[in-house]
């Protein structure tokens, strides 16, 4: 089980808090405001405004060309502490790790320009507002009216300061608990429904995010269900997840455990195990690790923690799906 202390999350009716959180007052009641900030080049062509090289000891340099910079501000409203289930009120450390990889690919390459995106428990909204600075269209996607509400009102506060186009930007919602595509109650629609439209373009999308989702082995599940559902649909995806794995003592297994990470890993099959599969083998989900120290911070308000991960997750349903990715 998962303890109550900070950065921590856990299955009880215990309140939790994220590391982010640390420096804020522990027993503040309403919802914080906090503003990240990164830099972005200010000439035409910010991809030559960043070279990559390494040093002696092969680590990432970046070389900055004689260009001028400014501050990208980004201002979410968060809670401080929550429940566990609304934590998707907090910001957790994987949403920034993950930001920093779509801030890094958007001036390195054209990966993420123009993409219909989904963001799979989006909580704050953070890294989908990241990834919408280059989308054409995302889909921040969560469960309950309250962390919904949240989203939203992130995404208005952003939307203008970042001048988005407030159709770029969409929140719904969805539980993985439900099948794939949501159907509507009649009676119940709100603003965070589907349309038949929206269904259709995100079943288009070819990018899926998500961050700090893996931490029970029954959300795990149901994360992968949903997944497969999405991934099998439509257009050819790539999922980005980011998590950090917490070490906490459990009862059952009478040793040290990240909780839900092993059910994670065991979803996933590396490119070579994918290769050596006959058709009667797949679909299976094909996920590469991405090494974290190519990527620069970018985000200035977080100290990046040792057990943040970030993968690269495909659903390969034939043989030439796997060889197309190596």
């Amino acid at each position: 089980m998962e303890g109550a202390a900070a950065g921590g999350r856990n299955e009880s009716g215990d309140e939790v808090m994220s590391e982010i959180h640390l420096g804020c007052p522990p027993h503040f009641s309403g919802p914080y405001i906090t503003q990240f900030t990164f830099s972005l080049p200010t000439d035409d062509d910010s991809r030559a405004a960043r070279v990559l090289d390494l040093d002696d000891d092969g680590d990432l340099v970046l070389v900055r060309r004689n260009v001028t910079s400014s501050v990208c501000k980004l201002t979410f409203q968060h809670r401080i502490m929550s429940s566990v289930p609304n934590v998707g009120l907090q910001v957790w450390m994987a949403a920034l790790v993950l930001s920093d990889y779509i801030i890094h690919r958007s001036f390195v390459s054209s990966d993420f320009d123009g993409v219909t995106a989904i963001e799979l428990g989006a909580g704050t909204g953070l890294t989908g507002v990241v990834l919408a600075r280059v989308a054409k269209t995302i889909f921040l996607t969560d469960y309950g009216n309250e962390i919904l509400e949240n989203c939203a009102k992130n995404v208005d506060i952003n939307i203008s300061l970042l001048g988005l186009n407030v159709n770029t930007i969409l929140v719904r919602e969805l539980n993985w608990k439900d099948s794939w595509p949501p159907h509507n109650d009649l009676f119940q629609c709100s603003r965070y429904s589907w349309s038949t439209s929206e269904v259709g373009e995100a079943e288009g999308a070819t990018v899926i995010i998500a961050a700090d989702v893996i931490y029970s082995d029954k959300l795990t599940d149901s994360f992968f269900c949903v997944l497969e559902k999405l991934m099998s649909r439509g257009s050819r995806k790539v999922l980005y997840l980011a998590l950090e794995k917490r070490y906490n003592f459990s009862l059952d297994d009478l040793d040290v455990v990240a909780n839900g990470y092993e059910r994670f890993k065991s979803f996933l099959k590396t490119p070579e195990e994918c290769s050596k599969l006959g058709n009667l083998s797949l679909p299976c989900f094909m996920g590469e690790q991405i090494n974290l120290l190519e990527i620069p911070q970018y985000i200035r308000e977080y100290e990046r923690g040792k057990d943040v991960e970030l993968w690269r997750i495909q659903y390969c349903t034939r043989i030439s799906d796997v060889h197309a990715e190596k």
